[in-house]
C-alpha cells in the first residue's frame, strides 16, 4: 500500500490522526519538500522533530527523486506498506497526482489522507471560497525570461468579479544555470544546485504590475485590493489587507508567502477584510 499523508501547513502536530496511524504502520516514510514546506522547513532539527513524533525515519525526498526515481519508492510499495507525506494536502501539487496515476499503473494500492492546504485555509480572510477563479502561479523572472500568461487569467477572473490566489514560486533544489546548460556538469563529482529561494509578495507584486505596464489591459494597477498571507497556518502567520502599493510597504518576514488579488466584494467579505487592513 502507498499511502499519500497531508502534514497540513504548520508544524508538526498539524498531521490528523488517521495520518499518524498510517505512518507509524509503514515500514518506509518518504517527505517530500520542493513543492512546500513546513514552517521549521526541512532541516536536520525539524526533521529529528517529525521522526520523534513518528517513530520512524524519515526519507526527505527532493524534485528530481519523486519526478525521476519514484519507482523505486513505488517498487517498495508494491509489497510493503509505503508513506510518502505532503505538505498541505495531497492534491495541492500537480506531481503528486501523476504519483498516484503510476502507482496505480504498477497496481499499487494507494490510499490518500487528506489535510489542510493553502486551496482552503486562504478562507481565513473572509473572502469567500466559492469566489474564486482560477489559481495562478507566478514564477521568477530572470534577465531572459520573463513569462506572463498568468496575466489573462488574473483578467479573466476580475472581469467575473471572482478573486485569484496568486502561489509565489519555490526553488528548492535547481540546477545551476551552469549545470543546466551542460545538463550533467559536475563540481567534484557533485551536480551542482542553486541556494533555495522563496518568492516574496513584494517580488510578485513588482512583477504584477511589470506585465501589467507592458500589456496595458487594465487587468489590475498599484490601487487594486489585495490580501498578503505569510505563512498561512502557523502560529505566527500575517495577514495583511490593503492596495499593491501599500502591500509593498510590509514585512512579511520568512517565507511561505502567497497573494490574492480580490474581485468584487459583499459586505460580509469587507468586513472581514477590515480587520486585517493596513492603517495608513
Amino acid at each position: 500500500m502507498l499511502y499519500i499523508i497531508g502534514l497540513g501547513l504548520g508544524d508538526d502536530k498539524d498531521i490528523t490522526l488517521r495520518g499518524l496511524e498510517a505512518v507509524k504502520k509503514c515500514e518506509k516514510v518518504y517527505i517530500e519538500a520542493y513543492t512546500s514546506l513546513l514552517s521549521f522547513g526541512i532541516s536536520s532539527d525539524g526533521l529529528s522533530n517529525l521522526e520523534e513524533l513518528y517513530g520512524k525515519p524519515l526519507t526527505v525526498a527532493d524534485r528530481e527523486m519523486v519526478e525521476e526515481k519514484a519507482d523505486s519508492m513505488l517498487s517498495q510499495a508494491c509489497h510493503s506498506d509505503v508513506a510518502f507525506l505532503v505538505v498541505g494536502d495531497p492534491f495541492g501539487a500537480t506531481t503528486h497526482t501523476d504519483l498516484v496515476v503510476r502507482a496505480k499503473q504498477m497496481g499499487v494500492d494507494v490510499k490518500v489522507v487528506h489535510n489542510a492546504s493553502v486551496m482552503n485555509a486562504i478562507g481565513v480572510c473572509g473572502l469567500q471560497l466559492y469566489r474564486y477563479g482560477e489559481t495562478v502561479s507566478i514564477p521568477f523572472f530572470t534577465e531572459t525570461w520573463r513569462p506572463d500568461s498568468f496575466y489573462e487569467k488574473i483578467k479573466r477572473n476580475r472581469d467575473l468579479g471572482l478573486h485569484t490566489l496568486c502561489l509565489l514560486d519555490i526553488k528548492v533544489k535547481e540546477p545551476s544555470l551552469e549545470s543546466s546548460a551542460a545538463l550533467k556538469i559536475t563540481f567534484r563529482g557533485k551536480k551542482v544546485y542553486e541556494p533555495p529561494r522563496f518568492m516574496s509578495i513584494g517580488t510578485a507584486i513588482e512583477q504584477l504590475l511589470e506585465v501589467e505596464q507592458k500589456l496595458g489591459e487594465s487587468a489590475y494597477s498599484e490601487d487594486t485590493a489585495c490580501v498578503g498571507f505569510a505563512r498561512l497556518g502557523s502560529e505566527d502567520q500575517i495577514i495583511a489587507s490593503g492596495s499593491m502599493k501599500q502591500l509593498l510597504t510590509v514585512d512579511f518576514g520568512a517565507p511561505l508567502h502567497c497573494l490574492v488579488i480580490t474581485g468584487e466584494t459583499h459586505p460580509i467579505e469587507e468586513e472581514m477584510l477590515g480587520f486585517y487592513m493596513i492603517k495608513e
